[in-house]
């Protein structure tokens, strides 16, 4: 979905927005577990409706939201006279109407619905993994999954990464596909905008000394001379799993 100006609000709701603690790449002991991670900007994470049950109303417009690269739409409630966030759909534009846990049967952009109530063959995204659930599938830059078929209790989908997988009837998805599909075509105008990101530097282990990396060391630009290891001497890619077997002889007699 290319952004319109028109459709995006820039400030977004205060009762909305909560501190968010990063974990930064360490466990809970402190220990990094995760490399390369760290720093960034502030971010205060958006409170976001994925369960999709009482979330309905009218599109007020599209926000950025810092911690995912999906826009959110914010939806405003005229009787409850309360605001919400949902993850937008493409095609998404002030006005629309949106409605959750809905039983009728189509192709309404944005509208959530258990799987039994939505047609076959129809895109879907935020989907949960079972009944009274967060949406945890398909909630990416550009992802949907396809319904391709459905028994009495279970549907069968089709998800962004080619796996087929069932999932229970009564969990709840949403029609369309999540929108800013053309975020994967972005590139960092600086090395400052990755740290930005929480991103820190990379160093290779051609690159170091040879007591800091079993790769370092060595005259001139050395390859390493050997398959790839941790700084440990680990495998990084797992151990070898092809066997070269000996063929056994035919027995043939002259």
């Amino acid at each position: 979905m290319k952004p319109n100006k028109q459709n995006f609000i820039t400030p977004p709701l205060k009762s909305k927005k909560k501190a968010w603690n990063k974990a930064t790449g360490r466990n809970n002991k402190g220990r990094i577990t995760a490399w390369h991670r760290g720093g960034g900007h502030c971010r205060l994470y958006r409170n976001i409706d994925l369960k999709r049950k009482s979330t309905q109303g009218i599109v007020v417009g599209l926000e950025y939201d810092p911690n995912r690269s999906a826009f959110l739409a914010r939806i405003f409630n005229p009787d409850t006279k309360t605001h919400n966030y949902i993850i937008a759909p493409t095609k998404i534009q002030k006005g629309d109407i949106i409605r959750s846990n809905s039983k009728r049967n189509g192709l309404q952009n944005g509208h959530s619905k258990t799987l039994q109530n939505i047609l076959t063959g129809s895109l879907i995204y935020n989907l949960s993994i079972s009944p009274k659930k967060d949406g945890k599938f398909l909630r990416a830059p550009g992802a949907f999954g396809l319904i391709l078929k459905r028994t009495k209790t279970l549907a069968k989908i089709r998800l962004k990464s080619g796996q087929y997988r069932w999932f229970n009837i009564k969990t709840i998805a949403t029609n369309g596909i999540v929108s800013n599909t053309d975020s994967c075509f972005t590139k960092l105008q600086k090395a400052g905008q990755s740290r930005w990101l929480g991103r820190r530097p990379v160093v290779r282990g051609v690159a170091m000394n040879p007591i800091d990396h079993p790769h370092g060391g060595g005259e001139g630009k050395t390859s390493g001379g050997r398959s790839s290891v941790t700084p440990w001497g680990k495998p990084t890619k797992g151990p070898s799993t092809r066997t070269n077997r000996i063929q056994p002889k035919p027995n043939v007699k002259i």
